[in-house]
C-alpha cells in the first residue's frame, strides 16, 4: 500500500504540475503527460519497474473508455456511411504502411516474417494521442479530423487480424529454447482471476477454429443485443433506487464488463467498448453516461501518457542513439508520405491533407500489444522487442510536435490550387457583410429585407453555396484581401460589418478598413470583452459581442420569473445595456495588450468600481418603480 500511495503522489503531482504548464505554453495536455513522465521515470527515477507497467495496463482502460463515448456520437447509420473510407482510406493505409515497412526490414536483412510483424506493429497509429488531441484543438469535425478518425477505427479492427496472424509467424526454436520454455510454464503462478476464468481461457482455447469464430460472433452479438433489449430496464431499476452514485457504478460496469468479455474470447477491448457506444447512441440515457464516464476516461489518459513517457528505457537508447532515433525518424517518414498520396487520392487538400498527414505518421499504444504478443510467441528475435518499443515511445513522443508543425503550416500555408479561386465581385452595394455565419447571417436578411443591397464576403466556399441555394447572392475569397475588399466596393460602402468567425481575422479587417477609410462605418462582432477592446482600438465604431444581447434578454426573462413586473425588468435591463457600454469604454482606454488582463491593477480596480456602481443603480431604481408584482408573468414564446 505504501509503494501504490508513493507512485500515486508522485503521478498525480506530475500532472497537476506539468499539464497545465504545457497547456500555457501552447504545446497542448499530450505532451505536458509525455514529459511528466519522462521526468518522474528515467530522469529523477521516482517511478518504474513493475509497478509502473502493472499501472499502464490499468492507465489502457483511458483508451478503452474514449472509444466507448466516441462510439456514443456515432449513430449506427453515420458508421455505415463511414464504410468507404473505413475500408478504402483505413485499409490502404495498414496494407501500404506493412508492406512498406516490410520491404524495408528485409532490405536490411530481416526475414519475411520478421518484416512482416514489424510492418504490422508500425502500420498502427495512436488512438488515443490523435483523438485527444484532434478534440482539444476542436479539429474533430474537420475534414481532416474524420479521415484520421476512419484510419484510426480501422487500425482497431485490423489488430484482432493482426493477433491472429502473429501466431502463425513464429521463429523456429533451438531445444534449448523449447525445454526452457517449458520450464517457465510449469514453474509459473497460475493466472490471475480466479478458477473460473482460468476455465473459460481453457475452454476457448481448446475450440476447433469455427468453434472459436462462433464464440467470437456471439459475444458481439451478445453486446449488440444487451445494448438494445437489457439497457433500458436496467437503467430503470437503477434509477428507482435514486442514488447518483449507481449511475457512475453502472456506466463502469458496462465498459468494464465489455472489456473483460472482448478479452476473454481474444477480441480488442477498445473495439467492444467502441460497438458498445454505437448501439447506445440512440439510447435516452447516451448524455447520462457521458457525464458519468468523462472524467475516468480524462484520468485515465493522462495515466496512460505519463506510462508511456516514464517507460521510455533510455538505457537502450544510448547504447545506439542515431541507429533508434532514425528509425523512429524513417517511420515517421514512411508513414507520412503514404499518408500524403492517400489523402491526395481521397480528395484532402490544403489543411485538412496535411493533419491527416501529421496527425497519423507515429506508431501507437496498440503496437506495444503486439510488440509484446511478438515476444511471447517467439516471433520476434531476441532483443529487438526492446528496440521496437523504444521507437513507438519516441514516435508517439515526437506526436504533439507534428501537431505544432500543423499549426504553424496551417498559419502561414498559402493554399494555392488546393482551393478553388476568390469569385469576381461584378456587384457593389453600400453595405459590405464580410462572414456570412449565423451572425452575418441574421444581418444580411434585415438589412436586405429593409430594401438595402449588401455585398456578401466569406472564405468558406459551402457557405456561399449554401446562401446561393436560397436565392442569396455572395463571393468566395478571403475578406481581409485588399484586392477583393476594393473590388467589393470598399470606396463607396458605407457600412462595413466585420462578422468573421476568427478574431485575429476580423481585427485585421477593422485596421486595414479604417486605414482606407476614415470615414466609413464599421460595424464589427467581437466574441469577448478582450476582443471588444482590440477592435475599439482598431477602430470600429459599433461592436456586438455575439451572445451579450440574448444574455441581457434571457437576464429580463429570469427577473420577470422572480418576481419583478414587465416594466420592471425591461428597465433594469436597459440600465444594464447602457452602463456597460459605457463602462465598456472606459476600461478600453485602461486595457494593454502587452499586460495580461489579470495583472493590471489599474483596470482590475475600475472594473470592481463600476460593478459597485451597477449594483448601486439598480437596487436605487427598483425602489423608485414601487412594490414588486406579487404573481410571475406567463412563459412566452421565443
Amino acid at each position: 500500500m505504501d509503494v501504490f500511495l508513493f507512485q500515486a503522489t508522485v503521478f498525480l503531482m506530475a500532472m497537476v504540475i506539468a499539464v497545465p504548464i504545457a497547456a500555457r505554453l501552447g504545446f497542448g495536455s499530450v505532451l505536458g503527460y509525455l514529459a511528466a513522465g519522462i521526468v518522474i521515470g528515467p530522469v529523477l527515477g521516482l517511478v518504474g519497474g513493475h509497478e509502473t507497467a502493472e499501472l499502464q495496463h490499468m492507465a489502457e482502460f483511458g483508451v478503452v473508455m474514449m472509444l466507448f463515448l466516441i462510439g456514443l456520437e456515432l449513430e449506427p447509420r453515420a458508421l455505415w456511411n463511414m464504410r468507404h473510407r473505413l475500408l478504402g482510406l483505413g485499409g490502404l493505409q495498414i496494407g501500404l504502411t506493412t508492406v512498406a515497412v516490410m520491404v524495408t526490414a528485409m532490405w536490411l536483412g530481416q526475414v519475411w516474417t520478421v518484416a512482416l510483424a514489424v510492418g504490422m506493429i508500425f502500420a498502427l497509429s495512436s488512438t488515443a494521442i490523435v483523438l485527444q488531441t484532434l478534440n482539444e484543438k476542436g479539429l474533430m469535425q474537420t475534414g481532416g479530423g474524420r479521415s484520421a478518425f476512419s484510419v484510426l477505427l480501422t487500425q482497431d479492427i485490423a489488430v484482432i487480424p493482426m493477433l491472429a496472424l502473429l501466431p502463425l509467424l513464429t521463429l523456429p526454436r533451438t531445444v534449448e529454447q523449447v525445454f526452457s520454455a517449458t520450464r517457465d510454464r510449469a514453474g509459473s503462478a497460475p493466472p490471475t482471476g480466479g478458477a473460473a476464468h482460468e476455465a473459460a481461457q481453457n475452454f476457448i482455447a481448446g475450440l476447433p477454429g469455427w468453434g472459436a469464430t462462433l464464440v467470437t460472433v456471439g459475444a458481439v452479438a451478445a453486446i449488440i443485443l444487451a445494448g438494445i433489449y437489457l439497457t433500458r430496464p436496467v437503467f430503470r431499476f437503477i434509477h428507482a433506487a435514486r442514488m447518483r452514485e449507481m449511475y457512475t457504478a453502472l456506466a463502469l460496469l458496462i465498459v468494464v464488463g465489455i472489456s473483460f468479455l472482448m478479452m476473454l474470447v481474444g477480441l480488442s477491448p477498445a473495439l467492444g467498448a467502441f460497438l458498445a457506444g454505437v448501439v447506445l447512441a440512440n439510447s435516452e440515457f447516451r448524455h447520462e453516461l457521458e457525464s458519468d464516464l468523462a472524467p475516468f476516461k480524462g484520468l485515465l489518459l493522462g495515466l496512460f501518457f505519463i506510462t508511456v513517457g516514464a517507460g521510455i528505457n533510455f538505457a537502450v537508447l544510448t547504447s545506439a542513439p542515431f541507429t533508434i532515433l532514425g528509425i523512429a525518424g524513417a517511420v515517421i517518414l514512411a508513414k507520412g508520405v503514404i499518408l500524403y498520396i492517400l489523402g491526395r487520392a481521397f480528395t484532402l487538400r490544403g489543411r485538412d491533407l496535411w493533419l491527416f498527414t501529421l496527425s497519423l505518421a507515429q506508431a501507437g499504444e496498440f503496437g506495444f500489444v503486439l510488440v509484446a504478443f511478438s515476444d511471447q510467441q517467439n516471433v520476434l528475435p531476441r532483443g529487438m522487442g526492446e528496440v521496437l518499443l523504444l521507437v513507438i515511445a519516441l514516435t508517439m513522443l515526437i506526436t504533439p510536435l507534428l501537431f505544432l508543425v500543423y499549426d504553424w503550416l496551417s498559419r502561414r500555408m498559402q493554399e494555392g490550387g488546393d482551393t478553388p479561386e476568390a469569385d469576381e465581385i461584378d456587384s457593389t452595394g453600400p453595405v459590405i457583410i464580410a462572414g456570412i455565419g449565423r451572425f452575418g447571417q441574421v444581418v444580411n436578411r434585415l438589412v436586405r429585407s429593409s430594401g438595402f443591397d449588401t455585398v456578401v464576403l466569406d472564405h468558406d466556399l459551402g457557405a456561399i453555396q449554401r446562401m446561393r441555394r436560397f436565392g442569396v447572392k455572395g463571393f468566395f475569397g478571403d475578406p481581409t484581401r485588399p484586392d477583393l475588399l476594393h473590388a467589393a466596393g470598399l470606396e463607396q460602402a458605407r457600412v462595413l460589418v466585420a462578422a468573421l468567425d476568427n478574431p485575429d481575422a476580423c481585427v485585421r479587417l477593422v485596421s486595414f478598413a479604417r486605414r482606407e477609410r476614415p470615414d466609413l462605418h464599421i460595424v464589427a462582432r467581437a466574441r469577448d470583452r478582450t476582443h471588444v477592446f482590440r477592435l475599439y482600438q482598431a477602430g470600429a465604431n459599433d461592436i456586438v459581442r455575439e451572445v451579450f444581447d440574448s444574455s441581457l434578454r434571457a437576464g429580463r426573462y429570469v427577473l420577470e420569473n422572480v418576481g419583478l413586473t414587465e416594466y420592471e425588468a425591461a428597465e433594469a435591463e436597459r440600465t444594464f445595456y447602457r452602463h456597460d457600454r459605457e463602462s465598456v469604454r472606459e476600461l478600453a482606454s485602461l486595457w494593454d495588450p502587452n499586460i495580461p488582463t489579470l495583472e493590471n491593477a489599474a483596470y482590475i480596480k475600475r472594473a470592481r468600481d463600476l460593478e459597485a456602481e451597477l449594483q448601486t443603480m439598480l437596487l436605487s431604481q427598483l425602489e423608485e418603480t414601487g412594490p414588486r408584482a406579487a404573481a410571475a408573468p406567463p412563459a412566452r414564446d421565443v
